[in-house]
């Protein structure tokens, strides 16, 4: 399985749907300037995904896309089968190759691949927009709680490096003006 930039972008073009939405339509143009995605690709993914029933248009002024389902009703394999993503990794090995193979490994990795797609279509079934939101919040909350001890820590250091700079000046010469010993 080769997760495409198509794939890729359309999730995280649904999450921005979501995060911004607030059961508002949004537009395009904003998912495009957020994310960096071309406009016309994201009109692309996005009349895939309304004929995939996972959003849809809203139009007239103050017009784009909604959820078309609730954030926990639409799963991530939900969106890669939209835009037409194949998260099969045994598609390769049905097909001619079957026909000319009769050996043990090929059976062997053919069963094996067979299997990991099963699970992954699991995977990206179990995962909802809503279970991804959840986690974007406790994203946010370490990212918050990181910066705070960082910047706490450049303020100590800055704080040591006045305190020592005073201290060193202070060092040198009293306040007459002569070198200390």
């Amino acid at each position: 399985m080769r997760l495409t930039s198509k794939g890729r972008y359309a999730v995280r073009a649904m999450l921005d749907l979501t995060t911004h939405s607030n059961g508002n339509p949004v537009r395009l143009q904003e998912i495009s300037q957020r994310q960096n995605i071309s406009l016309h690709y994201l009109e692309q993914l996005f009349r895939k995904l309304r004929n995939g029933q996972s959003v849809k248009s809203v139009r007239g002024p103050g017009g784009g896309y909604v959820l078309a389902r609730s954030m926990d009703q639409i799963t991530i394999k939900d969106i890669l089968d939209c835009v037409g993503e194949n998260i099969n990794p045994a598609k390769d090995i049905i097909g001619s190759e079957a026909e000319t193979s009769n050996t043990v490994e090929f059976h062997l990795s053919k069963n094996y691949f067979q299997n990991l797609g099963t699970i992954m279509r699991e995977y990206l079934s179990t995962t909802s927009l809503g279970d991804l939101m959840r986690k974007s919040k406790e994203i946010e909350i370490e990212l918050k709680t990181e910066e705070a001890a960082a910047a706490t820590q450049t303020e100590v250091v800055q704080a040591a490096q006045v305190e020592s700079t005073i201290g060193l000046t202070s060092a040198i010469r009293n306040p007459i003006g002569e070198i200390n010993q």
